[in-house]
């Protein structure tokens, strides 16, 4: 492709695939006006919290050195539905919830994004935010509190001996990496809380 055919494709005004993909990321993690340095930095941080014990799972089914590092629970699956799509699938959703919580800060948590049927461009109600983001605080600051207690004391949320195949239980480097990616955890629903408090306060005092 000559350089003028390059031009009279992209001199219109229409950017190129990367770049659109560029504008489309900095517009998804932007801050609307009013949102403090501290909150914006809470909000970008909940992704990455998650993503450490995603890669893991990811890790454990497709890296010879973890593989078989982790009970993944595969098979409590049904048969239909294979080990390693279940983790890929499960590790996207976790970064895709997460992800939720930029929303919180950004343009697309107080206005409706043009892909979203009959609601675009509308404004968001606060407590349709507010709500589950609240709800989703406790749950997750509840659901990893008391798996690492157990964890420590030994035991499964069932009280039973953990597995001989559970990762903390495997020693050395191994347990290491475990923990190192899996205790951010803690801090996803406490982070999330925070930022749910700051938009409440925002959306109620008629900044955003």
């Amino acid at each position: 492709m000559t350089t003028q055919t390059m031009e009279r494709t992209h001199g219109h005004g229409t950017p190129p695939p990367a770049g659109r993909l560029r504008a489309g990321w900095a517009a998804a993690h932007a801050p609307v006006a009013g949102v403090s340095r501290w909150v914006r930095n809470a909000a970008l941080a909940v992704p990455l919290v998650v993503l450490p014990s995603s890669l893991w799972r990811i890790a454990t089914e497709y890296v010879p050195a973890l593989t078989g590092s982790a009970d993944t629970g595969s098979g409590d699956l049904p048969g239909w539905l294979p080990g390693k799509v279940y983790i890929i699938f499960l590790s996207v959703f976790s970064e895709l919830v997460a992800f939720t919580a930029v929303g919180l800060i950004a343009a697309w948590g107080e206005v409706f994004p043009r892909w979203v049927p009959v609601l675009r461009g509308r404004r968001v109600p606060p407590l349709a935010a507010v709500v589950p983001a609240t709800i989703g605080t406790v749950l997750l600051t509840a659901m990893w509190t008391t798996a690492f207690a157990a964890d420590f004391a030994g035991v499964t949320l069932q009280g039973e001996p953990t597995p001989s195949g559970y990762p903390g239980e495997a020693g050395g480097w191994k347990s290491a990496v475990y923990y190192v990616c899996y205790t951010p955890l803690l801090l996803w629903g406490p982070l999330l809380g925070l930022v749910t408090v700051a938009y409440w306060r925002r959306r109620r005092t008629g900044r955003r």
